[in-house]
């Protein structure tokens, strides 16, 4: 550095933020790829989009602050959202956890609030940038992501860089129909990876087999509330071997790999990376069987094992460090 010549930051500020049905987050983060900061606000999403808007203004504030840094040296802010969006018109199509949420101008509308560049990205597909730049994708040119949670979603790496396809809606695995006349998933098609496979298919199976009389530590470990069979409870009942629990698990992880082994059949990618709130509770352990079944369907035999199939690294942080990517690229 010559003499007299300011020390400056490596590459200026970016906030990432998730928006979830539940909560808002939102993380400063430097040239580095490090999170500096972050702010937590429940999203509120019965108010309306206006006061969620709002509420994402107060978020990306409060992490600047957290992370003692001026609003000026914030260059941009990326978000990712649960469902289809317009990335260039900054648009949210529709997204089931929040509802109301039709063609609103998220992008335009926060820009406006925070004096800021903002994008917009479909959260799995900013999961799977974040695990490719930052994460378990490090180095890689071709990536899956798949997102295991109460739906089951997926993003695409190719040549290095995140392919929406022709409509935005690239990568859609959970929708891919692994058993013809199956359960009814929530897109209203029967037989759909997300219903066969994400958390909410594994509660759906854990509480018929208690209804039919089989014996579970789940009534013991779980409240008695809708949502009180967490990822977290899974695992508690995986650790003590409950019959119930690693069944159903278990025939999840296998269609899981089924569809796994027919995307490598179809990309032949150098990794696929498993993240969600199941794979966070669950870690490698939820992967491995995955793993196993997968390579046993692989057209081409030679080199099996050069196909990584890895859990996550980034876990929780993935979609707002992918945001972070994103602005980065676009700036």
């Amino acid at each position: 550095m010559k003499r007299g010549q300011k020390k400056t930051d490596r590459a200026p500020y970016v906030i990432g933020m998730d928006l979830g049905g539940t909560k808002i987050l939102a993380a400063v983060v430097d040239g580095d790829g490090r999170i500096k900061a972050e702010a937590k606000l429940k999203t509120r999403a019965g108010e309306g989009p206006g006061a969620v808007v709002q509420r994402m203004e107060e978020a990306a504030r409060q992490a600047a602050q957290q992370a003692r840094v001026k609003w000026s040296a914030v260059k941009g802010v990326g978000i990712g959202v649960p469902g289809p969006v317009d990335p260039e018109a900054g648009i949210v199509h529709h997204t089931p956890n929040l509802q109301g949420w039709e063609d609103v101008p998220l992008g335009p509308q926060l820009s406006k609030a925070l004096g800021v560049p903002v994008y917009l990205e479909n959260d799995v597909n900013l999961g799977t940038l974040g695990e490719h730049a930052l994460g378990a994708g490090r180095g890689t040119r071709d990536m899956v992501g798949i997102f295991v949670g109460t739906g089951v979603g997926g993003g695409l790496i190719l040549d290095g860089q995140l392919r929406q396809g022709f409509r935005q809606a690239a990568a859609e695995v959970g929708h891919m129909i692994v058993m013809a006349g199956g359960p009814v998933c929530g897109c209203g098609q029967r037989g759909c990876l997300e219903a066969l496979a994400s958390r909410t298919a594994m509660e759906r199976d854990i509480r018929i087999g208690l209804a039919a009389g089989r014996e579970s530590l789940i009534p013991k470990l779980a409240g008695k509330g809708p949502n009180s069979l967490t990822s977290g409870v899974l695992a508690k009942a995986l650790r003590r071997k409950d019959p119930l629990v690693t069944e159903v698990v278990g025939r999840a992880q296998w269609y899981l790999g089924l569809m796994t082994g027919s995307i490598v059949n179809m990309i032949d990618p150098e990794m696929v990376v498993f993240g969600g709130g199941v794979v966070e509770a669950l870690g490698d352990s939820f992967v491995a069987p995955i793993r196993v079944t997968a390579r046993q369907h692989f057209i081409q035999r030679t080199g099996v094992e050069s196909v990584r199939i890895v859990a996550s690294q980034l876990g929780d942080h993935a979609a707002v460090l992918g945001a972070a990517v994103l602005v980065r690229q676009q700036t």
